[in-house]
């Protein structure tokens, strides 16, 4: 038994890093002519985007896992059973749920990376990546404070309380100072809406104004702001829920809970990041199926093609019930969790088709 694992687990190993590098390089190449437009903004030159594009890998290798994983695993053992042995181990005693087993050890591996990669790897590197492409194009980077978010505009700093999902902004201050770096006003917003491509709407604004002689203090109803910084910038400084780490999520969403400001996004988000490592298990039992039908369903390619839209369905369908999730307010876990229990039924019934038949 336990040789016919280890000949599994190399087959499977070598056929997933093979299409996982294959998408890597496809999608390091989008990278990369999706960044020339960018090319030769303030100081951002070549070495920037090779630098920018490597950062991105770890991000695309979270996401392309359990596709990866379930074309790889599909090829290796269609392979297997074009030379017959699949129907030897079959043969020789062999059950489904005995190979399924051996299947499930071997994608403990891929569980393992996945969840490394995209809780520990793929945030940090995600961080790294924006922040070197604005510093390189002299654009405004900040910091994230306990007192909430800080970004530096030319002669201004912003203190921002929260940034929302929709980019919207609550508790913001603006601290504006003269050339000769002495403080000359403080305005104060409730709230703040981006209006393309460089203003701020603010609602209920308290502007205090610091003269030689005297502070003067005027309030109005709404104001416009124009500033560098937009939502893009403040992304960098706040990572998007489905790239921050279980541990980050979990910190953000009961501070979003001390706030009173809803968390449904997040949670969902922290649910997707503990259960879309183990949709790698989910798509090695999906691509068992198609090694028992051996060449009567078609060549070799037509079943890695039917695995790549099997593989893209479950993308779409995992965004989909993300999307879904919020709008409907689902459970979080149920959102999360859907596409992958989809899956695993699927798998379930093609099974019991090829066993039946």
């Amino acid at each position: 038994m336990k040789v016919y694992r280890r000949y599994l687990a190399k087959e499977i190993y070598a056929a997933v890093a093979l299409v996982l590098t294959a998408f890597l390089m496809l999608f390091a190449f989008f990278d990369f002519i999706n960044e020339l437009e960018s090319l030769g903004k303030g100081g951002y030159q070549l070495q920037h985007m090779a630098m920018f594009v490597l950062l991105s890998l770890p991000g695309h290798v979270y996401e392309l896992a359990p596709i990866a994983v379930l074309i790889g695993t599909l090829y290796a053992l269609t392979m297997l059973a074009r030379h017959s042995e699949m129907t030897v181990l079959r043969v020789s005693g062999l059950s489904t749920t005995a190979i399924l087993g051996g299947l499930a050890g071997v994608g403990l591996s891929f569980v393992l990376m996945t969840f490394v990669v995209g809780d520990f790897v793929a945030p940090p590197a995600e961080r790294a990546a924006k922040r070197l492409r604005l510093e390189a194009m002299a654009q405004v980077v900040g910091q994230e404070f306990r007192s909430g978010l800080w970004v530096k505009d030319g002669a201004s700093f912003i203190n921002v309380r929260t940034v929302l999902p929709d980019s919207r902004l609550e508790g913001v201050r603006i601290y504006e100072f003269d050339k000769q770096h002495v403080l000359h006003s403080i305005s104060e917003a409730a709230e703040g809406e981006y209006l393309p491509p460089d203003k701020w709407h603010l609602k209920n604004v308290a502007q205090t104004v610091f003269g030689q002689e005297q502070t003067r203090v005027s309030h109005v109803a709404e104001a416009v702001w124009q500033s560098a910084i937009n939502p893009e910038i403040l992304g960098v400084l706040l990572v998007m829920p489905e790239r921050m780490s279980v541990a980050g999520l979990y910190r953000y969403i009961q501070h979003l809970k001390d706030n009173q400001v809803k968390t449904q996004r997040y949670e969902i988000a922290m649910w997707k990041k503990l259960i879309y490592p183990l949709a790698t298990l989910v798509m090695m039992a999906l691509a068992l199926p198609f090694a028992y039908l051996q060449d009567r369903m078609g060549a070799v390619s037509a079943k890695v093609f039917a695995g790549i839209m099997l593989g893209i369905t479950f993308h779409m369908l995992n965004g989909l019930f993300s999307n879904l999730g919020i709008i409907n307010s689902w459970p979080p876990f149920f959102s999360a969790i859907t596409p992958s229990l989809l899956f695993l039924l699927t798998a379930v019934g093609m099974l019991w088709w090829t066993e039946r038949r």
